[in-house]
């Protein structure tokens, strides 16, 4: 058969290093998928500089097949020879693949044809999508990919970023950065210049090599950590490693000498501390920025890059004061030996921050990538943060009242149900009577409301929005506090997360098995406070106004969900009846009867307080501005106007409640902290503008206003820590409180 004279319309990119073995097998079916497609294309072979017989075997297939022979040997890897050949195709939508049939040849059209229709500019082969597999894999190839693609997941919108196999647009490919290399060319082009590329994946089985020998080896590893910290605008390599290391080390003799004479002149460990610390970052900035990073810091000593520098020490400062305090009081360490395994925790923060914030690369101005970097920074430093200083202050006079509830177990109490005492005795049980014991119960209960706060949210928008939602999840006061306190609310917020991934599987994705998992989260939220039941209000209302949604009266699912609620509520109910449903009365009539109070002020103060000024202010452009629709098709005009009036219903009923109540009585400080888990997606996505959004002053104002906040509100809460656990200079923290008052004795 003669080549195919048409202009091609494919061309796939077969990059090769001694592959003769596979040529044959390989250019055989894929040739035959090509034809039976119908589509015109051409296939390069983007030789690395074989020294075997892959360049004459693929001679044999130039005359009956549309095959041309690259010999790209561009010195940058697979990702320089598949550039290298790139550049000489021909064909609208390029396909990368392996010449090992580890890619089967057998999916390029499903890769190629959603590009060839316009609805998306590149489709990767996903491995880890459902339909998918890697057979025959052993463990540990299985934990080296998972782990290699984990630290770019957060980056990218598909949930394989280092596959191989891809089909995508011609020109965003041409845009690669010439200085790639390495073998993840798919990740260069999905972090490259293109940010709004239109990604998705089709699943595909992944099968070892059957000829020759893996090409992966630690220079490649290597190369992909170089590349990907590259693409993310960090100034991450072995010279900048070594150059920060020595910089670090005059910095740690600054640090100790300074530290030692202040001890030895009387002054206090936090003081010490953290005035040597100060001592330091001077010499560490101006040599950071004059040697370590100078390719991004520009000339002179800028005061605005010094105060961008500051707050990334001072964030790495309040981390190391809390490792001061567990292993010089805690431990028991001599107080130098504490201060260097101090001094390298917040070295390796400082580093970080350093790298990809105070002196990042100023090629990489893609704002989408700078949120995602800022995403993982955010959520590891508060994780950390809070992890650190789990232990060490001193339990709040309400975590003491409810530790004493665990010491006196019972199916309910007074003033709540009992999940706040199960989740204390389950804690002390491991850690035994410690703050850290105490509290260990909340902090999980942070990642419960995470992981449902991340699946809500993607399943409303996109991956993005649901890392966006997290990091709000971990800065915003409410869900800080109720995921470090020993408090009810930790696992009240836990379960209405829960609750709203369920609602919106059952409601607007209409799947039946939702209802159970709803039932569920109710029943463990009314076991930790009865405002959980405000979802249910909320759920009524949104059925009555969403036409679609009322079929579910007439079908069992919701009411198994109610029974499953009640079931696992009827603890706290019998103890009621047996108790002359005290509880219940405390938490109903006792408050419709508390003496007349306008407390609406106090109301909007405490949410300003709960997420932030910011936060209140971006929530309020949530909900009073429409996004108007496009010209897409009518259904996804519905489902857009379904889904805010999803998160409408769970935002506004249960403020509402709470504003009428505060006309006439005065409203607790956290009352309102878990509604605002149903518009945080809502606020997550308007986070940075929508691709080819016009420009609004009002969201701008707002953006804008999102970076400074995140960075106060992370200072302050080391601040706080750091005071609550070993003080601040001038501000020793009181050790003689009133409260509480040796609650281990209780």
């Amino acid at each position: 058969m003669m080549p195919d004279s048409r202009t091609p319309l494919i061309s796939v990119i077969v990059p090769t290093l001694n592959e003769a073995d596979n040529i044959d097998p390989l250019l055989t079916r894929l040739s035959d998928v090509l034809r039976a497609s119908g589509d015109s294309f051409e296939i390069l072979i983007a030789d690395g500089g074989s020294t075997d017989a892959t360049r004459a075997k693929t001679e044999q297939w130039m005359e009956r097949t549309p095959v041309r022979f690259v010999a790209a040997d561009s010195g940058h890897g697979i990702s320089g020879d598949v550039l290298v050949a790139a550049a000489q195709a021909s064909g609208e939508v390029v396909v990368v693949m392996d010449a090992d049939l580890s890619h089967p040849p057998e999916k390029v059209p499903e890769l190629v044809r959603p590009v060839l229709e316009g609805t998306h500019d590149m489709v990767v082969g996903g491995r880890y999508i459902p339909g998918g597999e890697t057979p025959d894999w052993p463990w540990t190839r299985r934990i080296m990919s998972r782990g290699a693609g984990s630290l770019a997941w957060p980056f990218v919108s598909v949930s394989d970023p280092t596959s191989g196999f891809f089909a995508v647009r011609r020109q965003p490919l041409l845009d690669v950065d010439p200085k790639a290399e390495g073998f993840k060319i798919a990740l260069e082009v999905m972090l490259g210049r293109h940010p709004d590329l239109r990604i998705t994946e089709v699943p595909i089985s992944f099968r070892d090599r059957t000829h020759g020998q893996s090409k992966m080896s630690l220079g490649q590893v290597s190369a992909y950590l170089r590349r990907l910290a590259a693409l993310l605008g960090g100034l991450v390599s072995t010279s900048t490693v070594t150059q920060f290391a020595l910089v670090g080390l005059l910095g740690m003799v600054v640090d100790l000498g300074g530290f030692q004479l202040l001890r030895n002149a009387g002054v206090n460990l936090s003081g010490a501390h953290i005035t040597s610390f100060f001592l330091a970052t001077v010499v560490n900035y101006v040599l950071n920025s004059r040697w370590v990073f100078r390719a991004s810091s520009g000339e002179g000593i800028a005061i605005g890059g010094y105060v961008r520098f500051l707050s990334v020490c001072l964030m790495a400062l309040f981390l190391r004061g809390g490792v001061l305090a567990i292993l010089s009081q805690g431990v028991g360490m001599s107080e130098q030996s504490a201060l260097i395994a101090a001094i390298v925790t917040a070295a390796l923060v400082n580093y970080l921050g350093f790298a990809f914030f105070v002196f990042p690369n100023r090629d990489q101005q893609n704002i989408k990538i700078r949120w995602s970097i800022a995403v993982v920074g955010i959520v590891g430093y508060t994780l950390l943060l809070r992890f650190v200083y789990l232990g060490l202050p001193d339990l709040l006079p309400e975590e003491a009242y409810y530790w004493n509830y665990a010491q006196h177990p019972s199916l309910g109490y007074l003033d709540h149900p009992p999940m706040v005492a199960w989740l204390i005795t389950a804690g002390t049980s491991v850690f035994g009577d410690t703050e850290f014991g105490v509290r260990a119960g909340s902090f999980l209960c942070w990642f419960i409301t995470a992981a449902f706060s991340f699946g809500f949210a993607r399943n409303l928008y996109d991956k993005e929005s649901a890392l966006r939602s997290v990091m709000l999840v971990g800065i915003f006061p409410a869900f800080f506090a109720f995921g470090f306190f020993a408090l009810p609310d930790a696992s009240l917020v836990a379960s209405w997360a829960g609750a709203l991934f369920f609602l919106e599987r059952a409601l607007l994705a209409q799947r039946r098995w939702a209802w159970w998992g709803l039932g569920i989260c109710i029943g463990v939220g009314m076991l930790s406070k009865y405002t959980i039941a405000l979802l249910g209000l909320a759920t009524l209302i949104y059925i009555f106004i969403d036409r679609k949604s009322l079929t579910w009266l007439r079908r069992p699912e919701p009411y198994i969900a109610v029974f499953i609620a009640t079931l696992l509520f009827m603890p706290v109910i019998w103890w009621n009846f047996e108790n002359d449903w005290l509880s219940f009365g405390f938490q109903t009539t006792r408050r419709v009867s508390s003496p007349t109070s306008f407390s609406l002020h106090l109301l909007i103060g405490a949410i300003l307080f709960l997420i932030t000024p910011v936060g209140a202010l971006a929530a309020f452009q949530a909900v009073f501005t429409r996004t108007v629709p496009g010209n897409g098709p009518a259904s996804v005009a519905t489902h857009a106007s379904r889904r805010r009036l999803f998160t409408l219903c769970y935002t506004l009923v249960p403020l509402l409640v709470f504003a009428a109540f505060s006309l006439r009585h005065q409203p607790n400080l956290n009352w309102t902290g878990p509604l605002w888990l149903a518009i945080i997606p809502v606020m997550a996505r308007r986070l940075t503008p929508a691709p080819g959004a016009a420009q609004n002053w009002k969201p701008a104002w707002g953006q804008k206003l999102w970076a400074p906040m995140l960075v106060i509100v992370l200072l302050a809460y080391g601040a706080l820590f750091h005071y609550l656990a070993i003080g601040l200079p001038g501000v020793p923290y009181r050790q003689d409180k009133v409260q509480p008052v040796a609650w281990r004795q209780l």
